[in-house]
């Protein structure tokens, strides 16, 4: 790839000036006050792809947000890679933890710092940059097609059935991802496996309204208590889930996988120190890497209820909320444990309240081969790039999509990605170093090399 780093070196300052008009847009998929960011988040994207060089650029509407669809075909001989990226981000809350706007981009040390710069628009705008570099200086060996959806970060409920009815459309020889991380910035990395989710929303109600905590305490069911009793109940103290069937269906991973898996590079001291904790936790008998990799989990992600507003208000709540989460790994399948998950709790839950599961969104883990010209490419492009030979690793982290598109498009995909743990994704104060960014768009480029001539 000629010229590259010169190309990189004279444009930094447009692709970080486009970068952030994306950024600036607030396309939280969550919000419905935001449905139109989504659309005008299509259309900026849309631009930049039409502008790098793509042939043509669609939007399509969904039941709920759009889908970007862009294409270049050099010759329908040729090997394609379809690029899949997601333009929708978190919501900020809490918002008075960021120390800048979190849709206004700020650079500080060397990082970009907003909500997006990592998860996903820095990544995803990197191949948007790395695709023109090839355009532009007529060095794309493949054909490319790109596809960012607007729903990610609410499950991609409406992509698999966009993705059956254009399936002709979106053939591919592999889908090229980055919305996953490295291990290290001096240590490249590739992600072969992510975990399934399933995520769902529990109610549980009480008394017909709220009631005086010092006239009824004591004699009724408080939901907020029993939804923590609840929530104790399901993890004992090995901290394994303690659902009646939640580990039938887990793969156990061989003494040799994980021996394997725990030669990554990996300091414990490090990892407390990043994210400020005394001790780490987790299921007894298992590494750090291994919790997050190659075990499922059970999380509480949202309590709510009563009151909790300034001074005090002696209530008992009518109602109580939580919304939790369950990571789960290869062979688990995402709606059989919801449905465990669900009519465990109804199970257990007294009948002084009533309690109602919702499942909310999940997908299936998914595991890549390494044995693939794609994954080999991929590597060669990291070693070219970094210096070195990429790590493989099992991410804790779950991109539900992508299993569907190995099942709806038949077709897998490789996760090159270059966020970093430190990036706080989903977290106040989301950020995403320079030096990543920039050698995305380094990388990147030298997949499609390779890539083009392993096939």
């Amino acid at each position: 790839m000629e010229n590259l780093k010169q190309y990189i070196e004279d444009n930094k300052q447009r692709f970080l000036d486009e970068l952030f008009e994306l950024i600036r847009i607030p396309s939280i998929s969550s919000l419905s006050e935001h449905k139109q960011d989504m659309y005008k988040a299509a259309e900026l994207w849309k631009k930049y792809l039409l502008d790098a060089g793509a042939d043509e650029a669609r939007i399509y509407d969904t039941k709920g947000h759009p889908i970007l669809y862009a294409e270049k075909i050099i010759d329908p001989k040729k090997p394609t890679v379809l690029v899949y990226g997601h333009m929708d981000v978190m919501p900020v809350d809490p918002i008075d933890l960021w120390e800048s706007e979190p849709f206004e981009p700020e650079i500080r040390d060397g990082k970009i710092y907003a909500r997006g710069a990592d998860d996903d628009k820095g990544q995803a705008f990197m191949h948007t940059k790395a695709f023109e570099f090839m355009v532009k200086t007529n060095q794309l060996p493949v054909n490319v097609k790109f596809m960012i959806e607007g729903e990610e970060e609410i499950g991609s409920p409406n992509l698999t059935k966009w993705c059956a009815e254009y399936k002709d459309m979106l053939e591919a020889d592999i889908i090229l991802v980055s919305d996953t991380g490295m291990i290290a910035q001096d240590v490249p990395s590739i992600t072969t496996g992510l975990r399934g989710l399933t995520y769902l929303q529990i109610e549980v109600t009480g008394p017909n309204r709220d009631l005086h905590s010092g006239l009824f305490g004591g004699a009724v069911a408080n939901p907020l208590n029993v939804l923590a009793d609840i929530i104790a109940k399901m993890t004992d103290e090995d901290n394994r889930v303690t659902i009646p069937g939640f580990y039938d269906d887990v793969l156990e991973a061989s003494d040799e996988e994980r021996k394997k898996l725990n030669q990554a590079p990996f300091s414990k001291e490090a990892y407390k120190k990043a994210i400020d904790v005394e001790e780490l936790d987790g299921e007894k008998g298992y590494t750090t890497i291994e919790r997050t990799g190659i075990r499922p989990s059970f999380d509480l992600c949202g309590m709510w209820g009563g009151y909790t507003g300034e001074g005090a208000k002696t209530v008992l709540p009518s109602k109580a909320y939580a919304k939790l989460s369950s990571r789960l790994v290869p062979n688990q399948d995402h709606e059989k444990i919801g449905k465990m998950i669900k009519d465990h709790i109804e199970k257990i839950a007294p009948k002084s309240v009533k309690v109602e599961v919702t499942p909310l969104h999940g997908g299936q883990a998914y595991v890549c081969p390494i044995e693939i010209p794609a994954y080999k490419a991929a590597e060669k492009a990291f070693e070219e790039a970094f210096g070195k030979m990429p790590v493989p690793v099992r991410s804790g982290g779950s991109i539900p999509i992508i299993s569907t598109f190995d099942k709806v498009l038949g077709t897998k995909s490789i996760l090159m990605g270059f966020g970093l743990e430190s990036d706080a994704i989903h977290s106040p104060n989301e950020n995403y170093p320079l030096f990543n960014f920039y050698k995305g768009i380094e990388t990147i480029p030298l997949f499609y090399k390779h890539f083009a001539e392993m096939k």
